[in-house]
């Protein structure tokens, strides 16, 4: 049974959506991590978990735009898969504009602007140029979102008005220190910060615009993770922070147990006693 969902544009989302950061080696918690990760997310296990995802009622992905990813999206797709994707630009590509135009042919539902970017633009005062990159994702047709890891950043989007459909939010602010994306300096970023006093920030925040929000880091990359309980919590306070238009994000590494199953369960539940408490 699919689990239940907001609307994006047109499209009906779960309200858990799948991250592709595990997919990618990207663990946010170390080098042996990150390959611990390339090690098990072969193409045909990530594939597995996918259609892992569409058995338990999740229908939406969120990933990369890069080569590694359309190449696993084509076997996926040819292999009957169903997911919306949401897309997000990699900065690694030395166009911006190519990333894209490679991107439109994997037919994404949506594509946003990668937060690390966003935040080194903000931070700099290139907000011009920021507002030119949205202006591109606008003129693809697809749903246009704004990735960050600053409040500052959508309440700046919020007050000026900008051409969004949705912001992909952190509730972590990892930009507090400059830092640029791992995919870029093949190096971990060892110093990013993961202050439990930034959440409550970034949820008001969530909670003034009007507009979707999609929720990433609710589990701190991992750093939540211990027990199913201590899962349950990070959930449940997501849900209760954030608006009954929002979903969560969430990266899932099923090598020990079945963690998309477990997810999917926790949030039909926490999602179930909400509505009827």
């Amino acid at each position: 049974m699919l689990l239940p969902t907001i609307k994006l544009g047109d499209y009906e989302v779960t309200r858990l959506i799948i991250g592709g950061n595990p997919f990618s080696g990207n663990s946010h918690i170390s080098p042996k991590k990150n390959e611990e990760m390339e090690d098990y997310f072969t193409t045909e296990n990530i594939k597995r978990t996918l259609f892992r995802c569409e058995e338990c009622g999740i229908n939406t992905m969120q990933t990369r735009g890069d080569k590694h990813i359309f190449r696993m999206i084509r076997e996926y797709r040819n292999e009957g898969g169903k997911l919306h994707w949401i897309a997000q630009t990699a900065s690694e590509y030395l166009s911006y504009e190519g990333n894209i135009t490679q991107i439109l042919k994997y037919n994404p539902i949506a594509i946003y602007h990668h937060g690390t970017k966003t935040d080194a633009l903000f931070k700099n005062g290139e907000f011009d140029q920021l507002k030119k990159r949205l202006a591109i994702l606008r003129n693809t047709g697809k749903l246009v979102g704004l990735g960050t890891h600053m409040p500052e950043v959508v309440e700046y989007a919020e007050e000026n008005n900008w051409d969004i459909d949705f912001y992909m939010v952190c509730v972590y602010n990892l930009s507090k220190v400059d830092r640029v994306s791992s995919e870029i300096t093949g190096k971990l970023n060892e110093n990013e910060r993961f202050d439990d006093e930034d959440k409550p920030i970034m949820y008001k925040t969530i909670r003034a615009t009007s507009k979707p929000c999609l929720v990433f880091k609710i589990l701190g990359a991992g750093r939540k993770c211990e027990s199913t309980e201590m899962v349950r919590e990070a959930f449940k306070e997501a849900f209760d922070n954030i608006k009954a238009t929002d979903a969560i994000v969430v990266g899932m590494f099923p090598k020990t147990k079945d963690q998309v199953y477990e997810n999917a369960n926790l949030v039909r539940e926490i999602l179930q006693a909400k509505q009827n408490p």
